[in-house]
């Protein structure tokens, strides 16, 4: 499924007009902001090629004066923590990780998001997740309950069904160029 649902994601992604794909995801909707405490640290994500970009939202909690937070990595086998992430308008702020993707520097403070915006490669219309496949937001939600937790994610990301595991936890909401799913009900808000 996981290999599915990428390849559906690349194929829609390369399907956008770059014009088009550049308006996208700039700013979260009213709803979702709701659920974001004044001064909360927001965690995001270095999109990839195909994921969901956050830098519109990135550039817009920044400016709403909240500070944020990228994940980050001392090795490829340790645990995902998150560092904080000075400025959005900034690159030269991120380094390559040991897995390719920008992250601050070794020296940036440590960060706990109050919100954290999740990668995914799919997810149900109930708040249920896909992943990578790694592991790392799961374990990194599970040690951090009290985190309101939001995929970004293109509509054809959406799947009737997932299969879950005990350890999956659901989404508080899940935000796509075209909807707002959620907030549902038992999601941490």
């Amino acid at each position: 499924m996981r290999k599915r649902l990428k390849a559906d994601r690349r194929t829609a992604v390369a399907a956008l007009d770059p014009r088009m794909s550049a308006l996208l995801l700039l700013r979260p909707p009213a709803a979702l902001t709701a659920l974001v405490p004044t001064g909360a640290t927001i965690g995001l994500y270095a999109a990839g090629a195909d994921e969901a970009p956050t830098q519109g939202y990135a550039k817009w909690f920044h400016e709403a004066g909240h500070r944020l937070a990228l994940p980050w990595f001392a090795a490829r086998d340790a645990a995902m923590t998150f560092r904080e992430w000075t400025s959005p308008y900034a690159d030269d702020c991120l380094k390559a990780g040991p897995w390719s993707v920008a992250q601050p520097a070794e020296d940036a403070p440590e960060a706990v998001p109050d919100v954290v915006f999740v990668p995914l490669v799919g997810f149900s219309p109930d708040g249920g997740r896909l992943g990578q496949g790694g592991g790392h937001y799961d374990r990194w939600l599970a040690a951090h309950p009290a985190a309101v937790a939001i995929g970004l994610a293109w509509d054809c990301q959406m799947v009737e069904q997932l299969p879950l595991e005990p350890h999956d936890r659901a989404l508080t909401a899940v935000v796509t160029p075209t909807r707002l799913y959620g907030p549902f009900a038992g999601a941490n808000a």
